[in-house]
Protein backbone atom coordinates (compact mmCIF):
# COMPACT_ATOMS: atom_id res chain seq x y z
CA UNK A 1 0.00 0.00 0.00
CA UNK A 2 1.33 3.07 -0.93
CA UNK A 3 1.57 6.03 1.84
CA UNK A 4 2.15 9.73 1.58
CA UNK A 5 3.08 12.65 3.49
CA UNK A 6 0.97 15.50 4.47
CA UNK A 7 2.60 17.22 1.79
CA UNK A 8 2.07 14.76 -1.13
CA UNK A 9 -1.43 14.28 -0.59
CA UNK A 10 -2.12 17.90 -0.64
CA UNK A 11 -0.08 18.22 -3.94
CA UNK A 12 -2.45 15.76 -5.47
CA UNK A 13 -5.77 17.12 -4.42
CA UNK A 14 -6.60 19.41 -8.24
CA UNK A 15 -5.91 16.34 -9.78
CA UNK A 16 -7.82 14.53 -7.79
CA UNK A 17 -10.57 16.76 -7.40
CA UNK A 18 -10.56 16.86 -11.30
CA UNK A 19 -10.89 13.10 -11.36
CA UNK A 20 -13.07 13.19 -8.47
CA UNK A 21 -15.53 15.27 -9.85
CA UNK A 22 -15.75 13.74 -13.52
CA UNK A 23 -17.03 10.45 -11.88
CA UNK A 24 -19.24 11.83 -10.10
CA UNK A 25 -20.81 13.59 -12.79
CA UNK A 26 -20.94 10.60 -14.91
CA UNK A 27 -22.51 8.67 -11.79
CA UNK A 28 -25.10 11.24 -11.92
CA UNK A 29 -25.70 11.21 -15.62
CA UNK A 30 -26.27 7.63 -15.14
CA UNK A 31 -28.32 7.85 -12.33
CA UNK A 32 -30.56 10.35 -14.36
CA UNK A 33 -31.09 8.09 -17.69
CA UNK A 34 -31.64 4.68 -15.75
CA UNK A 35 -34.15 6.88 -13.34
CA UNK A 36 -35.71 7.64 -17.26
CA UNK A 37 -35.79 4.26 -18.19
CA UNK A 38 -37.12 2.56 -15.22
CA UNK A 39 -40.29 5.12 -15.29
CA UNK A 40 -40.71 3.84 -18.76
CA UNK A 41 -40.74 0.33 -17.92
CA UNK A 42 -43.20 0.94 -15.05
CA UNK A 43 -45.61 2.69 -17.65
CA UNK A 44 -45.21 0.01 -20.33
CA UNK A 45 -46.05 -2.37 -17.46
CA UNK A 46 -49.13 -0.88 -15.62
CA UNK A 47 -50.58 0.20 -19.30
CA UNK A 48 -49.98 -3.42 -20.58
CA UNK A 49 -47.76 -1.80 -23.37
CA UNK A 50 -46.79 1.65 -24.99
CA UNK A 51 -45.52 2.01 -28.37
CA UNK A 52 -41.56 3.14 -28.27
CA UNK A 53 -38.73 3.98 -30.26
CA UNK A 54 -36.31 1.33 -29.54
CA UNK A 55 -33.40 2.74 -31.27
CA UNK A 56 -33.94 5.86 -28.58
CA UNK A 57 -34.41 3.47 -25.89
CA UNK A 58 -30.98 1.80 -27.16
CA UNK A 59 -28.85 5.03 -27.90
CA UNK A 60 -30.28 5.79 -24.04
CA UNK A 61 -28.97 2.47 -22.84
CA UNK A 62 -25.61 2.86 -24.50
CA UNK A 63 -25.38 6.48 -23.10
CA UNK A 64 -25.82 5.15 -19.73
CA UNK A 65 -23.35 2.96 -19.86
CA UNK A 66 -20.75 5.43 -21.24
CA UNK A 67 -21.16 7.25 -18.12
CA UNK A 68 -20.94 4.27 -16.43
CA UNK A 69 -17.60 3.67 -18.17
CA UNK A 70 -16.82 7.35 -17.32
CA UNK A 71 -17.23 6.89 -13.51
CA UNK A 72 -15.25 3.57 -13.48
CA UNK A 73 -12.68 5.32 -15.15
CA UNK A 74 -11.82 8.09 -13.45
CA UNK A 75 -12.10 6.13 -10.05
CA UNK A 76 -9.34 3.60 -11.59
CA UNK A 77 -7.15 6.58 -11.84
CA UNK A 78 -7.46 7.34 -8.38
CA UNK A 79 -7.21 4.02 -6.96
CA UNK A 80 -4.11 3.81 -9.35
CA UNK A 81 -2.72 7.31 -7.85
CA UNK A 82 -2.78 5.07 -4.29
CA UNK A 83 -5.76 7.15 -3.20
CA UNK A 84 -8.91 5.50 -1.89
CA UNK A 85 -12.53 6.80 -2.17
CA UNK A 86 -14.73 6.44 0.30
CA UNK A 87 -17.56 8.14 -0.54
CA UNK A 88 -18.23 8.94 -4.29
CA UNK A 89 -21.58 11.32 -3.95
CA UNK A 90 -20.08 12.98 -0.65
CA UNK A 91 -16.65 13.06 -2.44
CA UNK A 92 -14.93 11.71 0.45
CA UNK A 93 -11.07 10.81 -0.34
CA UNK A 94 -8.54 8.84 2.64
CA UNK A 95 -4.99 9.00 1.77
CA UNK A 96 -2.78 6.46 3.40
CA UNK A 97 -0.29 8.02 6.05
CA UNK A 98 2.57 6.81 8.24
CA UNK A 99 2.59 7.99 11.07
CA UNK A 100 5.20 6.74 14.34
CA UNK A 101 5.04 3.39 12.64
CA UNK A 102 1.31 3.19 12.14
CA UNK A 103 -0.91 3.68 9.04
CA UNK A 104 -3.59 6.12 9.40
CA UNK A 105 -5.63 8.12 7.03
CA UNK A 106 -5.73 11.37 5.93
CA UNK A 107 -9.36 12.24 5.30
CA UNK A 108 -10.31 15.25 2.70
CA UNK A 109 -13.69 15.93 1.38
CA UNK A 110 -14.79 17.55 -2.03
CA UNK A 111 -15.38 21.43 -0.81
CA UNK A 112 -12.82 21.13 1.56
CA UNK A 113 -9.93 23.70 0.33
CA UNK A 114 -7.39 21.38 2.18
CA UNK A 115 -6.60 18.27 4.26
CA UNK A 116 -7.15 19.42 7.77
CA UNK A 117 -8.42 16.12 8.91
CA UNK A 118 -7.02 12.44 9.63
CA UNK A 119 -8.38 9.30 11.41
CA UNK A 120 -7.26 5.70 12.00
CA UNK A 121 -8.39 3.18 9.56
CA UNK A 122 -10.58 1.69 12.12
CA UNK A 123 -12.38 4.79 13.16
CA UNK A 124 -13.37 6.25 9.49
CA UNK A 125 -14.95 9.34 8.97
CA UNK A 126 -16.45 9.73 12.52
CA UNK A 127 -13.24 9.62 14.17
CA UNK A 128 -12.03 12.35 11.92
CA UNK A 129 -9.36 14.94 14.20
CA UNK A 130 -7.71 17.38 13.26
CA UNK A 131 -4.33 17.41 11.53
CA UNK A 132 -1.35 18.25 13.80
CA UNK A 133 2.40 18.48 14.12
CA UNK A 134 3.08 14.77 13.87
CA UNK A 135 2.41 15.40 9.84
CA UNK A 136 5.48 17.55 9.31
CA UNK A 137 5.54 20.29 7.05
CA UNK A 138 2.30 22.03 6.29
CA UNK A 139 3.00 23.45 2.78
CA UNK A 140 -0.18 26.15 2.22
CA UNK A 141 -1.78 25.18 5.61
CA UNK A 142 -3.92 28.40 7.62
CA UNK A 143 -1.40 29.35 10.27
CA UNK A 144 -3.16 28.94 13.43
CA UNK A 145 -4.04 32.41 15.25
CA UNK A 146 -1.62 33.58 17.47
CA UNK A 147 -3.17 33.49 21.28
CA UNK A 148 -2.43 36.20 23.55
CA UNK A 149 -0.39 36.13 26.58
Amino acid sequence: MKTFTLDEAQALLPVLESLLKRAIESKRAADTIEERLQELNKRIFLTGGLMVDVAKIRRQRSSMEQHVQQAKDSLDEIDAIGVQVKDIDTGLLDFPCEINGETVLLCWRMGESQIDFWHTIDSGFRGRQPIDERFGAKAGRRPKPDLPN
